[in-house]
């Protein structure tokens, strides 16, 4: 649904973004992480058509960017959506259906769908930033969209409302919509997306899954673990190498020992009342790579 190759945009000698490829299938819903200034915004205003490549090429399902097929498949939602406060949300979400040829009686629907249906008839003017966001939702669901364009798109939910969001992004994609958003909330990130690109100082540092980022990133895992009373003693001596604080052991595990670890819990269970192991996080695997990359 949206491919990129080899794409370049300098400004001036600097190079928002060097030599980046991506694609998005349909269905298929993509992370775009980094730091402020690695590129994404720049990335995201090029499949938008807002400016242009100096090199390189952007398709959205065979057709350029910003061309009147482009735009009738792709949809928007920025960081910070902006709309007019003396007009209800039904009014807005009424304007924007009939900007796309639609009629305006579904507006309704739609705000219903992003739980805006009680305050249809307020003025967006007394919404708080988190139901504008929702507004901004509504406006990216008409027309079906197959590519959805997602800055930041959770700013300003609460996290019922974020759960939420994310349940109707996962419809989108069982349905075939593409998905390419950025966001720093990386726990969302790291069950919601299906693959993920890391971007540092507009270059493509990492790309995958989130299996496969930490596979690259080799980090240990975390053990934990909970001595029955009255066996810190013999729970140190069988985990020589973990770190007691307030009654928990924890170590360190290389992925490769994962194995050798659990076949110790086991032999030790009489001195263990519960344990966790615990992979890196999708912040840990960020914090890596942007560091490696720098």
């Amino acid at each position: 649904m949206l491919t990129l190759s080899r794409l370049t945009k300098r400004y001036g000698a600097q190079a928002a973004l060097d030599d980046v490829s991506l694609a998005v299938a349909a269905g298929e819903r993509v992370a775009l992480l980094g730091h402020n200034g690695a590129g994404k915004s720049t990335l995201m205003k090029l499949v938008l058509g807002l400016i242009s490549a100096d090199a390189g090429d952007i398709a959205i399902a065979g057709h350029a960017p910003g061309s009147a097929v482009a735009r009738a498949l792709t949809a928007y939602l920025p960081e910070n959506a902006a709309f007019h406060p003396a007009l209800t949300g039904r009014e807005q979400i009424g304007h924007f259906l009939r900007l796309r040829g639609e009629p305006a009686a579904r507006a309704d629907a739609l705000l219903e769908r992003v739980g805006l249906g009680d305050a249809a008839r307020r003025r967006i003017g007394t919404y708080s930033k988190g139901m504008r966001q929702r507004i901004g939702l509504a406006q990216a669901l008409i027309g079906a969209p197959r590519l959805m364009v997602l800055d930041e798109p959770t700013s300003g939910l609460d996290p019922v409302s974020r759960r939420e969001f994310y349940g109707i992004l996962d419809d989108l994609a069982a349905q075939g919509t593409a998905i390419l958003l950025s966001s720093h909330a990386l726990s969302e990130v790291e069950a919601r997306t299906d693959r993920i690109v890391i971007l540092s100082r507009g270059q493509q540092v990492a790309e995958g899954t989130l299996n496969s980022l930490r596979s690259d990133a080799g980090l240990p895992l975390m053990v934990t673990l909970h001595p029955l009373a009255g066996q810190d003693a013999a729970a140190a001596a069988a985990f020589p190498e973990a770190v007691q604080n307030g009654g928990v052991f924890s170590f360190p595990c290389p992925q490769t020992d994962k194995q050798a670890v659990l076949t110790r819990l086991v032999a030790a269970s009489g001195q263990i009342d519960d344990f966790d192991i615990h992979p890196p996080s999708l912040d840990d695997i960020y914090a890596h790579i942007s560091r490696r990359a720098a």
